[in-house]
């Protein structure tokens, strides 16, 4: 009896925590509420879901709770008694046909704060177009949502499928969910500040206190050096403001209601904490220590003035950091590693080494201005410190080059089919492993023969950005010894006939210990990371969903498509394939020649020039999260 009296116990209490856990139906918001969770993927802030899954076999639906249980498979497994392993359910349950499948899985999402409501599939999931209907309307009529629910296109085939009219539900992409995103996290963290409100033409002539944390009203070029960080306008994941906040380690995020949120203005002045998270953040007053930080040592740089010579850099220099800086160097490993895998490099690539910066700036035009500098005490006043820059700068752009080295460029280049040529900063205070220098330096084009496009115009231009207010103050901020920073300068074609451009970074950002690469691109030679204000790049996390090798198996996760190309995709599922397959084997290869930083994501710049869509990598470095 009482072994019958424990099994009836037993049950009722596994059937009542059951009940807690799944449910057939969402009658109301509240009932939403109770099963919510954060999606699996961080690719949109504000975001809020619950995992929906259909029984094929039983014809159930089912609503589970997404903070309790995280995975399709966990829940088919432990509560409906799957008994087949992981690889064989994703295999029968994101096919391309209703045939072996025994379940319909998907992700009901709600922006926080709006209407909007959106269905979603795994953007590996191959479900066919009647499936796909079905499962959509059965979670229509199963829900409160009613005509408020969109279907989501996140992958290629999808959005081609959109394209041809072939869906009868409403399908929204990207821009539908990024119109209404108000908050967005830039750099996760927490720190305790004082509150204070800057315009980002204010920061030309205002130096914000290093214990503050700052709102302002746009995107600023240089990052002051504070405790936090917000601003008003969303952020592309790879911009310059994102890797330099996650370099720092500080808190960074968009919140483009700011300047309406009437409980933060009223913390204007008073010491407050702020924590910055995925989906929301807290700022609240606080008598919590503001944190000290310790300066380091001095970082010393190295330079060697011995190399006199043009550096040819179709062959590998041996320790060419010391004397044509990282990113020269790892040029010429990206042109080693390009006769192996089938990708392009900029033709013609050329380093201009160490010494004739050295040389230039010894001109007794120059030097004293930098000796001023370096040894002023007038160092935290914001006007004279970029006055001095600027005096800098100019001296260098006014003394002549040595026209030896001009000479050299011209007998270099004088059998090259291009007469455009970019000289880029390689600096031996950028990509590295703790200094990634993103954007502090210039970039700028000479044209071979042309008198005011010259050579020596642009390499004096990109010399003189060493002294640029963002590139100084950086270098200041993480203890980087000023009197030993020296541009080295890689010179290569330029690409003036550019389809398109972007940034890889060889980890999937938005989703931990989960595959992928993740690529932002945007038409043209349009910046990036440093879009124009109102543009959005595409950005899409590549990864081969079962280990496979062919262009079947590939899939690709959006998260936006380029408003500059109607919301179309940028490149073909072919291109997208061959960059995953040639970032991977670039990270492996750069993992050999840095020898220290393996396991270690990669960031990759490339290009897509000319009819026959060729891909160009231009750039590499190690990926600072």
């Amino acid at each position: 009896m009482k072994k019958y009296i424990y099994s009836l116990f037993f049950l009722f209490v596994l059937t009542t925590l059951s009940a807690q856990r799944f449910v057939s139906s969402l009658p109301n918001y509240e009932a939403y509420k109770a099963f919510r969770g954060k999606p699996l993927s961080d690719k949109f802030s504000n975001i809020e879901s619950v995992k929906v899954m259909y029984d094929l076999r039983k014809q159930k639906m089912y609503y589970f709770n997404s903070s309790l249980i995280l995975l399709h498979y966990d829940f088919a497994t432990n509560y409906l008694g799957y008994s087949q392993d992981l690889d064989v359910f994703n295999n029968r349950n994101y096919s391309n046909t209703e045939k072996d499948r025994d379940f319909l899985l998907g992700n009901l999402n709600h922006i926080k704060g709006t209407e909007k409501w959106i269905f979603e599939l795994a953007a590996s999931d191959h479900m066919p177009i009647p499936l796909v209907e079905r499962f959509f309307n059965l979670v229509k009529n199963s829900t409160f949502i009613g005509q408020n629910l969109k279907f989501y296109l996140n992958n290629p085939e999808m959005m081609e499928w959109s394209r041809q009219d072939k869906f009868s539900i409403p399908c929204v992409k990207s821009d539908y969910i990024f119109n209404e995103i108000k908050y967005q996290e830039v750099v996760g963290g927490s720190n305790v500040g004082i509150l204070k409100k800057y315009k980002i033409k204010e920061l030309e002539t205002l130096k914000p206190n290093s214990d503050e944390i700052i709102i302002l009203d746009g995107t600023p070029d240089i990052l002051p050096n504070v405790r936090g960080i917000i601003v008003n306008e969303l952020q592309t994941p790879l911009s310059h403001l994102v890797l330099l906040g996650k370099n720092r380690k500080i808190p960074i995020m968009a919140y483009t209601d700011i300047e309406k949120d009437n409980n933060i203005n009223k913390l204007l002045s008073k010491k407050v904490e702020l924590k910055i998270e995925v989906d929301t953040f807290f700022i609240k007053e606080t008598t919590k220590k503001i944190p000290t930080k310790s300066a380091g040592k001095k970082k010393k740089l190295v330079i060697d003035n011995s190399v006199t010579e043009l550096v040819n850099l179709s062959e590998i220099p041996k320790k060419g950091i010391n004397y044509i800086g990282s990113k020269a160097q790892n040029m010429a490993y990206l042109i080693a590693i390009s006769k192996e895998i089938p990708f392009k490099v900029p033709e013609n690539a050329h380093a201009i080494p160490f010494y004739y910066y050295t040389k230039h700036i010894q001109n007794p035009a120059i030097s004293p201005l930098i000796a001023e500098l370096l040894a002023s005490s007038q160092k935290d006043s914001t006007v004279w410190v970029n006055k001095q820059l600027k005096k800098i700068r100019d001296a260098i752009k006014k003394e002549p080059v040595d026209p030896e080295l001009i000479s050299k460029l011209k007998m270099a280049f004088k059998d090259a089919k291009f007469k455009n040529f970019r000289f880029r900063s390689s600096t031996n205070a950028e990509d590295l492993d703790d200094f990634n220098g993103a954007g502090l330096y210039d970039s700028k084009t000479g044209i071979l023969g042309d008198s005011i496009k010259t050579f020596e115009k642009a390499i004096k231009q990109v010399w003189a950005s060493v002294w640029n207010e963002g590139s100084y103050n950086e270098r200041e901020l993480f203890g980087i010894d000023q009197q030993n920073i020296a541009m080295g300068v890689l010179v290569h074609r330029s690409f003036p006939d550019e389809l398109a451009n972007g940034v890889i970074i060889t980890k999937n950002i938005f989703r931990e210990n989960f595959p992928g690469i993740t690529v932002n691109v945007q038409k043209g030679e349009n910046s990036v990371v440093k879009p124009e204000k109102g543009e959005i790049c595409e950005q899409f996390v590549a990864y081969h969903f079962n280990d496979g090798k062919d262009e079947t198996d590939f899939d690709i996760d959006y998260t936006s498509n380029s408003n500059l190309n109607n919301n179309e995709p940028l490149l073909t599922r072919k291109e997208m394939s061959n960059l995953y397959e040639v970032s991977k084997k670039i990270e492996t290869k750069m993992y050999r020649y840095w020898r220290k930083n393996q396991f270690h994501p990669v960031d990759i710049e490339f290009k897509i020039v000319g009819e026959k869509r060729d891909l160009y990598i231009k750039q590499v470095r190690p990926f600072n999260d």
